[in-house]
């Protein structure tokens, strides 16, 4: 058995996964965790890490320290996307967090962080052909593939925390702000799209994803054994994307499934979803939602 620990370090989160791999390949989750930092703050406009974010991030990875030393673990590995790969002053992120957790943090291109997100989003769905869609804080990655192999990956430049500090500055957001996100999503994901064949199955994973299924299913409160492996008709699922961009931000956060980090920046990754959904051909008119994304697949390469 080899225990190992990674660490997804995002534009908006930043993620813990401990555990323990059998000579088989098969995993047992010792502890996941996630804190809300906000690392990608401001990068968008900026082109920069800003000390604040920085430091709410560096505060959670001592925290992870602590856990990991607990734990005894065998590897570590620190993985940073898209602020972190935006960022100008990024080195000084790293040499900070050498700092904190004695390892070198890999800050991942668009194609390796979308590699990751297929290894971890497949693991346990089965091998048939699949599109993975990972809509992070800063990123999206699209990823197709079957059988735990990538045959093609892009990585977009859109993602919750960037799309609402550049196109929704209304709380709701006004019809005319939405509008133009939609139009700029169409824009850019129109051409990634256009000549796809039909798509057998289509997975989504990361916070945006889970949480907008939370909503369509209506839950009373985050369940991951309900959310991991959904399956959530397209129109149902485009129907809770609308709902949550329509909210004020305080009524997101009273909504119980919704982490208190998250409400102030679904709006814009609910509409990335919401145009994925009407843009990508699909052969069966649903989504297929996993918990695993990834952090999995960091872990397992850590191996």
């Amino acid at each position: 058995m080899t225990r190992v620990a990674a660490i997804d370090c995002g534009t908006n989160s930043i993620r813990l996964l401990v555990t323990d791999f059998g000579t088989d390949g098969t995993a047992s989750d010792v502890i996941r965790e996630m804190r809300i930092v906000r690392l990608g703050e401001g990068v968008d406009r900026t082109g920069r890490l800003d000390p604040a974010a920085i430091e709410r991030t560096l505060a959670a990875t001592r925290e992870y320290a602590l856990t990991i030393g607990e734990l005894g673990v065998d590897a570590v590995r620190f993985c940073a996307t898209s602020a972190a790969r935006d960022a100008e002053n990024a080195s000084d992120f790293r040499a900070a967090v050498v700092e904190v957790l004695g390892v070198e943090p890999e800050i991942l291109t668009g194609e390796a962080e979308a590699h990751a997100s297929f290894l971890g989003a497949t693991g346990d769905l089965g091998p048939e052909p699949s599109v993975v869609a990972d809509i992070g804080g800063g990123s999206t990655e699209l990823v197709r593939g079957a059988g735990g192999v990538v045959e093609s990956a892009v990585s977009l430049d859109i993602g919750s925390v960037r799309l609402t500090e550049r196109f929704l500055a209304s709380d709701p957001p006004s019809v005319g702000e939405i509008v133009a996100l939609e139009e700029y999503l169409d824009e850019v994901l129109g051409p990634v799209v256009a000549d796809w064949p039909a798509v057998e199955r289509l997975i989504g994973v990361a916070g945006t994803v889970t949480t907008v299924t939370a909503h369509a299913l209506q839950l009373s409160s985050y369940d991951s054994a309900r959310i991991h492996g959904a399956r959530i008709p397209v129109d149902q699922m485009r129907e809770a994307c609308v709902s949550l961009v329509s909210m004020p931000v305080a009524d997101r956060r009273h909504l119980s499934f919704m982490h208190p980090g998250r409400a102030d920046v679904i709006g814009g990754g609910a509409l990335i979803l919401d145009r994925l959904l009407d843009l990508v051909p699909l052969a069966v008119p649903e989504i297929v939602v996993s918990e695993r994304d990834i952090l999995d697949g960091i872990a397992r390469s850590a191996r």
